[in-house]
């Protein structure tokens, strides 16, 4: 039974959405997303792999501390989040929300995606919380999105991008189009970032879409 604080906390956001960051490059996409998913008053639990923590480093100025409670306060105070809107366990926390069908929110967006992990969530492993969560989705037959960012790919990418597409996974390569004519990187990394809010159903205003 779901208790009456449990019940409040869901209702003062719009949505919960799972935002997976694993090892790729486009460190960029998730900094901006998570920013304008809490913008939206989505909750958001953030799930990063140590790989994404050292790529984005590499990749930005963005200075996150390395551990999940610390960085729960930091991001949580840097984008003026509610108490409790933004949750960061840590990659071995078997006993969060997003590891159980039962609790775990019903969209995820993994961005950006490593083929690792597009291998991984392909065949089913779960060696980390990240992996988990989107296995749960799967098998609760929620809203996986996936942004890839790889190139040449493999036929073994493809292969497995094909068999997740086939269970009903979005498939996003972090491709941005020249046709607004971007003028800055943010052009383009807002571009991308508006496709994927629009995917995922939350309101935004950053892209009209074409032809608007």
């Amino acid at each position: 039974m779901q208790t009456n604080a449990a019940a409040s906390t869901k209702a003062e956001f719009s949505k919960r959405i799972t935002l997976g960051i694993s090892g790729a490059s486009g460190s960029q996409y998730a900094v901006r997303l998570l920013e304008l998913l809490l913008a939206a008053n989505v909750q958001v639990h953030l799930l990063m792999s140590d790989a994404a923590k050292v790529v984005m480093a590499t990749e930005t100025d963005e200075k996150w501390p390395a551990d999940n409670k610390s960085l729960q306060l930091f991001l949580t105070d840097k984008y003026q989040a509610k108490a409790g809107q933004l949750l960061v366990p840590s990659s071995k926390d078997w006993f969060s929300p997003v590891a159980s069908g039962s609790g775990a929110p019903k969209q995820m967006v993994i961005c950006p995606c490593s083929m690792g992990t597009v291998a991984a969530v392909a065949q089913g492993m779960s060696t980390n919380l990240l992996q988990r969560a989107a296995d749960v989705v799967l098998k609760e037959r929620g809203q996986l999105v996936l942004i890839p960012r790889e190139t040449p790919l493999s036929p073994i990418h493809l292969e497995n991008m094909l068999k997740l597409s086939r269970l009903g996974v979005t498939i996003m390569p972090a491709a941005p189009g020249f046709y607004r004519k971007p003028e800055t990187l943010d052009d383009l990394i807002d571009l991308m970032v508006a496709r994927i809010l629009d995917h995922l159903d939350v309101e935004q205003s950053i892209y009209a879409g074409w032809g608007r």
